[in-house]
């Protein structure tokens, strides 16, 4: 059993074999003289996804992207699961557990959009206008950026609440697809004026923004500006840009090698972000962020809940080994 391949477990997306393909490098860098072989699994999100893009469908329950790979370590059909961590439940299922958060890549997001004359009439909505020549400090206030009644779309309740209360006047939609799906549906639209995409996605699909906001890439539609919205502005989902490995809570063998690729402070910050968001009752899909970073050797979290309609914002700062007792500390002064 020594010499079998360890088999990591996936969803077939281009950023879920993106994220696989990090962690089996820092698999076989650490451990060059194993095998670690790839494993593709549909699961019933992706399948739901495409449904709900065709038929405007009630939203994807995130969880739903991750049941048939934990099914798959459950059955020893797989020793490794890898997840968008933001996507990964606070509750893992009994006998599975996190095993590693390898080293967290950017948590912000970024505002995509067309920019378009909207001092003209409706008929001219499409027209390209210059970009603005650097990133604003708060790019959602820009009226070049975002004119006053734009649409943006995005599926996420968290990034909806924030948008809303720094803009009430403008307009959510919805909106589903990978991250070049919804490029493409934003590039054809003659309505919506942006869409939000997380920052960490577009940097691992080899997307570059520019100085002066050009977005660059394979398979991106022209005519599009990208602007980076700071944590501070647009606190990030929960365990945003990290990638987690999830595995079998007894295999010890599979945890030896989690432990030389775990980030620990990468893990401690998620640790306390997810600790919160479990305290406060929440899931993927509830309006609440929460964002920790290290700083002078003591961890700092950020979180804002809009369950009640309302803002409701708190942050801390202990040492970084007490990241649960931080998150539950948040959770408490908001609850």
């Amino acid at each position: 059993m020594a010499d079998r391949p360890i088999i990591v477990a996936t969803r077939g997306s281009a950023l879920a074999l993106a994220q696989t393909n990090i962690v089996l490098d820092l698999c076989r860098a650490a451990f060059p003289k194993l095998r670690f072989e790839l494993k593709i699994i549909k699961t019933t999100g992706d399948k739901l996804q495409r449904a709900s893009m065709a038929q405007r469908a009630a939203p994807v329950s995130k969880g739903l992207f991750t049941k048939e790979l934990e099914s798959a370590l459950l059955r020893h059909q797989a020793d490794m699961a890898v997840h968008s961590l933001k996507d990964l439940p606070t509750d893992l299922p009994a006998g599975l557990k996190l095993g590693a958060v390898p080293k967290r890549a950017s948590p912000k997001d970024v505002l995509i959009c067309r920019i378009t004359d909207h001092s003209q009439s409706s008929q001219s909505d499409s027209v390209p206008k210059e970009t603005p020549p650097a990133t604003p400090t708060n790019p959602i206030l820009d009226p070049l950026i975002l004119p006053h009644g734009s649409i943006v779309a995005t599926s996420s309740t968290r990034r909806k609440a924030q948008l809303l209360e720094h803009r009430p006047d403008i307009a959510i939609v919805d909106i589903r697809g990978n991250v070049v799906t919804r490029l493409e549906k934003l590039a054809a639209s003659t309505k919506t004026h942006a869409i939000v995409l997380a920052q960490a996605g577009l940097d691992r699909l080899n997307f570059r923004i520019h100085s002066d906001a050009k977005l660059e890439g394979d398979a991106v539609p022209p005519g599009l500006c990208a602007f980076v919205i700071e944590p501070d502005i647009l606190v990030p989902c929960v365990g945003q840009g990290a990638i987690g490995i999830e595995i079998r809570a007894d295999d010890e063998r599979i945890q030896s090698i989690c432990d030389r690729i775990d980030h620990y402070n990468t893990r401690q910050c998620v640790l306390a972000e997810r600790t919160f968001l479990h305290a406060m009752g929440g899931g993927c899909q509830s309006p609440v962020a929460a964002y920790a970073e290290v700083v002078n050797d003591r961890i700092w979290l950020r979180a804002v809940s809009y369950r009640n309609g309302h803002p409701r914002r708190a942050e801390g700062k202990r040492p970084v080994a007490e990241a649960i007792a931080l998150g539950e500390q948040l959770a408490a002064e908001m609850s």
